[in-house]
């Protein structure tokens, strides 16, 4: 077919109006290809901690705020396994991967390192004992940098694990606590340390402050405790104490001492009880600030928030072995008691 200067058109009428419908659909289309394809863009969480794996928790926060590992949301995991003096390399190789935030669950000690290796990505703590003395945001209200989170301590619990401990063993005149210096702020540890003596006193007990440097100061810790006549010991917890939970756990019933944690993942391994942050609720809140921050919120501008929800768990099971009768007063108040 020609038109009226003689020059062959491409086909017919008909072929030619969809030919070009074609082109102009396509040109139309083109923007949609290009939002879908950022649309489908993953997202890469740095995850700093002491462990290969994220708890659940966090995975399942992740998902409800619509992230499926895989498939819009890639996590590139680095364990110190045990090792916080690891904590700044794996920072460094997180930072070199260019993630788009970091997680750090593994204390101050992990936030730190995570601090030290970028000024510019977004950093994400999920338990540090005091952020702002330690230098990591400048207030709870407005952190200030590239770091934000939760943080795990407040000073109302030390006197709570002293009247937890007591109720739970009666007529006990000594308590021992059992900490790593270091693990957290000077400045925390010194307040820690006067609102523990403050609730001592009120209660009619004696402190035993023994210290542990690292797992080889385990056992004579445990010596001292009971050659001091200690009538149970809170164990206060930290990264390298959290790590070896398992062997505290078989010491304080070597020892027959009633135990209180500060966090619940002992008393899953078989201790008497715990007392602390409900672990579940802080690591769901940390998706929280991840979504956020993916979404283009600035750290600086998020609040760092403090415990709200806290949980008692009662083993009866290691209670029975230590020869220990829980007042029935304090299993009523507990959250969880497992038998």
């Amino acid at each position: 077919m020609t038109d009226l200067t003689g020059i062959e058109l491409l086909g017919p009428w008909p072929d030619r109006r969809g030919f070009i419908a074609a082109i102009v659909g396509g040109l139309l289309a083109a923007p949609l290809v290009v939002e879908a394809q950022q649309a489908a863009k993953i997202a890469r969480i740095g995850y700093l901690a002491t462990n290969p794996r994220a708890p659940e928790a966090f995975l399942q926060g992740l998902r409800d705020l619509g992230y499926i590992e895989g498939r819009n949301v890639m996590i590139e995991y680095r364990d110190a396994a045990g090792k916080p003096e690891r904590f700044p390399a794996l920072a460094a190789e997180l930072v070199a991967l260019k993630v788009d935030v970091i997680v750090t669950a593994a204390g101050t000690p992990a936030a730190m390192a995570a601090k030290q290796a970028t000024s510019t990505i977004p950093i994400v703590f999920t338990a540090a004992a005091d952020p702002v003395t330690s230098g990591l945001v400048a207030s709870l209200a407005r952190p200030g940098g590239n770091v934000t989170g939760l943080s795990n301590v407040t000073l109302e619990l030390t006197s709570k694990w002293l009247e937890v401990l007591t109720q739970a063993v009666p007529g006990v005149s000594r308590v021992a606590v059992l900490w790593e210096p270091g693990s957290m702020p000077e400045r925390t540890q010194k307040d820690i340390r006067r609102e523990a003596d403050v609730a001592a006193r009120m209660l009619g007990v004696r402190l035993q402050v023994v210290e542990v440097g690292g797992p080889a100061d385990f056992d004579q810790a445990f010596s001292d405790m009971t050659r001091e006549r200690a009538g149970g010991v809170i164990v206060m917890g930290s990264t390298m104490i959290i790590d070896e939970r398992r062997r505290l756990v078989d010491l304080a019933a070597k020892h027959r001492l009633p135990a209180l944690y500060t966090w619940r993942w002992f008393v899953d391994a078989g201790g008497l009880m715990a007392y602390g942050p409900n672990v579940a609720d802080i690591f769901r809140r940390t998706a929280s600030y991840v979504d956020k921050i993916l979404k283009g919120a600035n750290p600086a501008d998020l609040p760092v928030e403090q415990p709200t929800k806290f949980d008692l768990v009662i083993n009866l099971k290691t209670a029975k072995a230590l020869g220990l009768t829980i007042p029935p007063s304090l299993l009523a108040r507990a959250d969880e008691v497992i038998q």
